[in-house]
């Protein structure tokens, strides 16, 4: 009310015998001839107002660009900790499943992807400003202004205020009665850029609102179709692929993705923020090659871009090249440019000190928990359920699977005899453990059971043992763990290291303890295996194993979920 009675003043005054109109009001109230320029006056205000009103937004004015809330999806085939994006179908699943497409600090560090948060493509929010008078414009402003995205073409200029309105019912969201109306304008100007990009986004909020991948489809193909029209505005080009090769990347069409986003590149090579982009496309592919030569190049163009330190030291690292990858994620994190403030660079710049022996790698921890990535110090955990109690070592009875651990006790014997039947075939069942986590020595692991899934061909060498565990969902159904042999032979060191959830507790059978030289730190508490007995720890807790025996270690790993966690909570969890 207040911008319409602004706008009702000015134009009283600015009416032709407008002031004149007012000066009669006071002075001569009864002249016919001055009560008409009156009403003539107030007329031409209204009329003012009412082109105004109907004419409400400047599709050339951008205020900024706003990510949309994406609800991460979470595919058929469950997520491996090797594989965070598998498969081309998705579907949008509770907010929880959010961290399925991050990376797990536990991850073999060549496989992992890039968090697709750090570089989502936005898309773009517009607004109009009205303004009551003109006003001299600082240099700020005038460049703010230039590098708003122009979306209109000349023939869309023309039908401004057809777009305007479907546009509004999007915004009000009204989605479905949004759509509509930019269906009826792409019939009736096909060639228009900006109706298909309306129908686009219109396609694209009532894909989130109905949680339909179908519908997320066809916003992608009418994404797509925009940038294909002739006479497409450059900026309308750029905001259509990037959301195209998001939405392509959410639906797990990673191939798509990396297409659209070359060709956006291809289109507008200047500009370094697309190259970034495109080479998180390839490490989500696996192809850290292939991205690394694009951050190479990068860096050649501009080498202070913190994004691309951040990524090109995670590469590095993830090559082994630990020495060389500090200084890239270190100086990407001083930066504090977009997309270098994520929990995964100072976990791994943290690590990489470590290994070097730098004790400056807690004072990255304690910066990656002041930022709110990491519950504490010691606690590095990347994918979490917020509230749940946090301790390094636990009981039976505090974890309330005291039947689980009496269970295991009582018949480790014939769990440890099992083990070694597999462990002396030479049958090739037991694998070298390949997280990148051992300094020194050789580690081997079989698995039974991952991600809640039963490994019926590794349970057919050890039935009995695959029998007793059958009942107790807390670890079979447990999606963020495994249940695992794991063999450690002599002169074996594993770095300090942290799991990717505080979702699970991990029990330890000792089945062949050596006895002197085992021995397995979790925070600042250090511990020893017993055969026969279990060790139960919190394994988002930094964790460090050392085997100095003669001879080897076995041990048998169930991870069962936190005892905190609801039965709606251990359904709809992600799997790690």
């Amino acid at each position: 009310m207040k911008q319409k009675k602004t706008v009702r003043n000015q134009a009283r005054k600015d009416s032709p015998g407008g002031k004149t109109a007012i000066k009669s009001e006071k002075k001569t109230e009864g002249n016919s001839f001055f009560s008409w320029l009156l009403v003539l006056a107030f007329l031409g205000a209204w009329l003012s107002v009412g082109v105004m009103w109907f004419d409400l937004v400047d599709y050339n004015s951008v205020v900024g660009l706003t990510e949309k809330p994406v609800m991460v999806a979470s595919p058929e085939n469950p997520l491996g900790e090797k594989d965070s994006l598998p498969g081309e179908n998705r579907e949008f699943t509770t907010e929880e499943s959010r961290t399925a497409n991050q990376i797990s600090p536990e991850s073999p560090p060549a496989t992992q992807p890039v968090p697709t948060s750090v570089s989502t493509p936005e898309s773009i929010t517009e607004t109009t400003e009205f303004t009551e008078e003109p006003s001299v414009e600082s240099k700020e402003e005038k460049e703010a202004k230039k590098k708003k995205p122009k979306l209109l073409n000349k023939f869309d200029k023309t039908i401004k205020s057809e777009i305007n309105a479907a546009e509004k019912l999007r915004k009000k969201g009204k989605i479905e009665e949004s759509l509509r109306a930019f269906e009826a304008l792409v019939q009736k100007f096909p060639q228009s850029p900006r109706c298909r990009y309306g129908k686009a986004q219109a396609e694209d909020d009532l894909a989130e609102k109905k949680r339909s991948n179908e519908m997320l489809l066809k916003a992608v193909n009418s994404y797509r179709e925009v940038a294909e029209l002739p006479d497409v505005p450059p900026d309308l080009v750029k905001a259509t692929l990037k959301r195209c090769a998001d939405r392509q990347q959410f639906l797990g069409r990673t191939k798509g993705s990396l297409a659209t986003l070359e060709k956006l590149v291809q289109i507008f090579p200047e500009d370094i923020s697309l190259k970034n982009d495109l080479g998180v496309a390839h490490l989500l592919l696996g192809d850290n090659k292939g991205a690394k030569r694009i951050y190479e190049e990068v860096l050649a163009r501009a080498p202070h871009d913190g994004f691309a330190k951040v990524h090109y030291g995670f590469i590095l690292k993830s090559e082994n090249m630990i020495a060389e990858s500090i200084p890239y994620l270190r100086e990407g994190l001083e930066t504090g440019e977009p997309g270098t403030d994520d929990g995964r660079f100072y976990f791994h710049l943290g690590d990489a000190l470590q290994r070097t022996g730098d004790k400056s790698a807690y004072d990255w921890y304690e910066a990656g928990h002041r930022r709110g990535h990491f519950a504490s110090v010691w606690q590095r955990s990347l994918y979490n359920v917020p509230g749940l109690r946090a301790r390094p070592w636990w009981t039976a009875e505090e974890t309330g699977y005291t039947a689980l651990v009496k269970m295991l006790e009582r018949n480790w014997l014939t769990i440890r005899d099992e083990a070694l039947s597999v462990l002396d075939s030479n049958s090739g069942q037991f694998l070298p453990e390949d997280e990148n986590l051992r300094e020194t020595g050789d580690w081997g692991q079989f698995t039974l059971w991952q991600q809640g899934r039963k490994v019926a061909a590794s349970c057919r060498y050890v039935p009995k043992t695959c029998g007793l565990l059958e009942r107790y969902t807390e670890a079979t159904s447990c999606k963020r763990g495994q249940i695992k042999f794991s063999v450690m032979q002599a002169g074996t060191h594993v770095w300090p290291h942290t799991g990717p959830t505080n979702c699970r507790l991990r029990m330890h059978l000792g089945l062949v303890i050596p006895s002197k030289g085992c021995r397995i730190r979790c925070t600042n508490q250090t511990r020893e295996w017993e055969e026969g007995k279990v060790l139960i720890f919190d394994d988002s807790f930094e964790h460090e194993v050392w085997q100095e025996a003669e001879s080897f270690r076995l041990i048998f790993i169930v991870d069962v979920w936190h005892p905190e966690l609801t039965q709606l909570q251990r359904q709809t969890l992600s799997p790690i």
